[in-house]
């Protein structure tokens, strides 16, 4: 097996990303992914999506937003198969690092509550629940 390579995605990769998150995300209450919406993120930041690369196929991600004040991660998936081998802790790491270039002093990460496995690595990482705090979302009418 070939080195896992770490980068950020593009363009190109928009419909293999959906592909992957179909197969590797938790989506359990969220709304389907859209290749249009990729784009226009892409387009917008280009290293906010960082993959993990394996013989040429996406077997990770994570998303890491920057809006002038904190870091906001989400979007960390590994494929099933390489799971516990240091994938999401690659990515987190690039994610994190890309966010402290850009002046994150404080980065907070999405994670579905029903989502035990996902919680491992956030913990591991040192991420803890804010249990003050709840998201609050509103879908475009």
């Amino acid at each position: 097996m070939t080195e896992v390579r770490i980068r950020s995605a593009t363009l190109q990769d928009v419909e293999e990303l959906i592909e992957f998150w179909s197969v590797a995300g938790e989506n359990g209450s969220r709304p389907a992914d859209r290749p249009d919406l990729v784009v226009c993120l892409l387009q917008r930041d280009p290293d906010a999506v960082i993959v993990a690369e394996l013989d040429g196929a996406i077997v990770g991600t994570i998303i890491c937003g920057w809006d002038g004040w904190r870091g906001s991660l989400y979007r960390l998936a590994v494929a099933p198969a390489l799971r516990r081998q240091g994938v999401g802790r690659r990515l987190l790491a690039a994610a994190e690092e890309r966010l402290s270039s850009l002046g994150a002093e404080r980065f907070h990460a999405m994670v579905l509550d029903e989502n035990e496995r996902g919680q491992s690595i956030w913990k591991a990482a040192g991420y803890a629940p804010q249990h003050d705090w709840s998201r609050w979302v509103k879908p475009r009418s």
